[in-house]
């Protein structure tokens, strides 16, 4: 027997990822400032580009939340 879709199953998992999403964005931003004098400069642009990307990921939840 095959699945059937549920919005409310949909909106939980959406949801929950988009707390995670949000949830290690911050804790890199902590890290970043905690330990910014012993990170080299290629570790720290990554984990901004990472940043970047994750705030890019909860524009698109929040647009998605719109619909």
């Amino acid at each position: 027997m095959t699945k059937t879709d549920n919005e409310a199953d949909y909106k939980a998992h959406l949801q929950e990822h988009m707390d995670n999403t949000v949830a290690n964005l911050k804790e890199a931003e902590d890290y970043l400032e905690k330990h910014a004098g012993e990170l080299t400069a290629a570790k720290k642009h990554l984990i901004e580009d990472q940043n970047d990307r994750r705030k890019e990921s909860i524009k698109g939840f929040t647009l998605g939340k719109n619909s």
